[in-house]
């Protein structure tokens, strides 16, 4: 009898137990935040599938499209990459977070900054940083719980202020960039990329994709994907690719998926006319690697052969594609172990590039061709999937959109707009401008003088006015000009009409517009 007794108390003890720990898993699963995958892709400007580009091989970006949102009218806040991830992960604008050219460091400007990671770690988030998310590697220890993960074969000593970008396959470049770094860094020595910025301007080497660093550290994210999938509690992780940044490098597989024949040079060859001779940067990145350090500056008579054109266009292309197909595994991997549904995915560019538009080769400027990027949001229980808006956009609006979608409240200091409403509805009425803005300094402009260009795009106009800028207080001096595009009749900002009498009135409502600034922007109906 006391053993019958003492079986039956052992039995419901042990199915009381049992129903606990499934009420608990059940319940833990029910309240778990969704996991955010937050994919940067260095200097991507829309040359892809999705976004209308014809030559574009990306199924795997377009296939994501189709399972979320696409964002055709978004803008970076400045065209180049320190400015512009500073003002995207702080959901600040350039003007606040002091942050205006690629020297400028947002934790030395001001330690006290709050970041997406770090604000997301704060909410329950385990946060996790590979790649390029700031600027460099500038990993921000203070952001993330695991602040700089790398595939172990670069996590060599000499190599801890190396960028992803600048590893090659040739051995004999690899010799060559170790002797012309010692010298550079003999004349001085701290320099961009800790002074391993050269080489060939592109390299197709038959090889496999993890050969390269963007494909190790995918694989090393496969892996940690893995490990945090094990976890109850949500992860965010900041994945930052870095092609199709310069140099084009990148598998000969993806190089042989284009007929450079076949892919169109830029629609707009020449520089503005009637633009102002500060307006252009003067190709010095291109001009780092080899055969191109005596290109001339876009605003003087210099003109790159078709030649060289059409090698460069191709590999953009190839590494554009190599980047959509790393993005394809990691999503196939995602699905695999389970943690696709459950998983908030990012996935946008930092700033745009020209790809000869504007007599030019690179970002920095305040064209559109620099400051258009895609950006495609999707997630869990999303309403709409496979739809496009047309609708502004801008960067620093990630911030308290990625809040709003996983559920934390949105920080009161903002400086951008949740778009969630904008995903429901996608043609709804919505910001009426964006704003950019981008500092001109000596020695990379025309005139060798120093200026601000405050950029505001609207639906149908883009305008820009330039003025002097004193980089000691971070203050602008007097008016120096201004510049019009019609969006809808010249999309490839070929003509400044700001000049013109018959435009007067609508550069004086811009410029209104403009001074009024983003608080009077933001949708009304909200």
């Amino acid at each position: 009898m006391k053993n019958t007794s003492f079986n039956f108390l052992l039995l419901l003890l042990i199915v009381i137990t049992t129903q606990s720990c499934n009420t608990t898993k059940k319940e833990v699963a029910e309240i778990k935040k969704p996991n955010i995958l937050f994919i940067s892709i260095d200097d991507l400007r829309p040359t892809l599938g999705v976004y209308g580009d014809s030559t574009a091989v990306t199924p795997n970006i377009d296939l994501l499209a189709k399972d979320g949102m696409t964002f055709r009218q978004t803008f970076a806040q400045v065209a180049v990459c320190a400015p512009s991830r500073a003002s995207l992960t702080t959901g600040l604008r350039p003007d606040s977070t002091r942050v205006w050219h690629l020297g400028d460091e947002f934790r030395k400007i001001n330690p006290n900054t709050v970041t997406m990671p770090q604000y997301f770690s704060k909410n329950g988030y385990h946060t996790v940083n590979l790649g390029k998310i700031f600027h460099n590697y500038m990993p921000d220890s203070i952001s993330w719980d695991e602040p700089d993960l790398r595939p172990e074969k670069y996590l060599r000593k000499d190599w801890l202020n190396r960028d992803g970008e600048t590893y090659y396959i040739s051995e004999a470049v690899n010799k060559s960039q170790a002797i012309k770094r010692d010298s550079l860094l003999k004349l001085r020595p701290v320099r961009y990329a800790d002074g391993w910025n050269t080489g060939p301007a592109w390299e197709a080497a038959d090889v496999n994709d993890s050969m390269y660093y963007d494909g190790a550290q995918t694989e090393l994210a496969i892996k940690t994907l893995t490990r945090l999938s094990k976890s109850n509690e949500p992860f965010y992780m900041g994945l930052g690719f870095f092609r199709p940044h310069l140099p084009f490098a990148a598998p000969k597989k993806y190089w042989d998926l284009y007929d450079p024949e076949k892919i169109p040079l830029a629609e707009n060859p020449n520089v503005s006319e009637n633009a102002p001779n500060y307006t252009m940067n003067s190709m010095y990145e291109l001009r780092h690697y080899d055969g191109f350090n005596h290109i001339g500056h876009p605003q003087s008579d210099y003109r790159m052969s078709e030649d060289t054109t059409r090698i460069l266009k191709h590999g953009y292309y190839a590494s554009v594609s190599y980047i959509d197909a790393l993005v394809g595994k990691l999503i196939t991997h995602m699905k695999e172990i389970g943690i696709y549904d459950n998983t908030i995915i990012i996935l946008w560019g930092d700033h745009g590039w020209k790809l000869g538009d504007h007599n030019s080769w690179g970002k920095m400027t305040n064209y559109n061709i620099d400051l258009q990027v895609p950006m495609i949001v999707r997630y869990p229980n999303q309403e709409n999937r496979g739809k496009q808006t047309f609708e502004i956009t801008e960067l620093v609006d990630m911030f308290p959109s990625l809040c709003e979608i996983a559920g934390i409240d949105i920080p009161d200091y903002m400086q951008g707009t949740s778009f969630v409403p904008l995903i429901n509805e996608p043609n709804r009425e919505w910001k009426t401008a964006a704003f950019s803005q981008f500092h001109r300094r000596p020695r990379h402009a025309a005139d060798g003088n120093r200026y601000m260009g405050y950029s505001i795009n609207t639906k149908s106009y883009h305008y820009i006015e330039w003025y002097d800028w004193d980089n000691t207080t971070g203050t602008r001096g007097a008016f120096k000009n201004a510049e019009l595009y019609d969006r809808l009749n010249d999309p490839y900002e070929t003509v400044n009409i700001a000049d013109q009498e018959a435009q007067s009135k609508l550069v004086k409502q811009l410029s209104k517009q403009l001074a009024d600034g983003w608080k009077k922007a933001k949708p009304s109906n909200i």
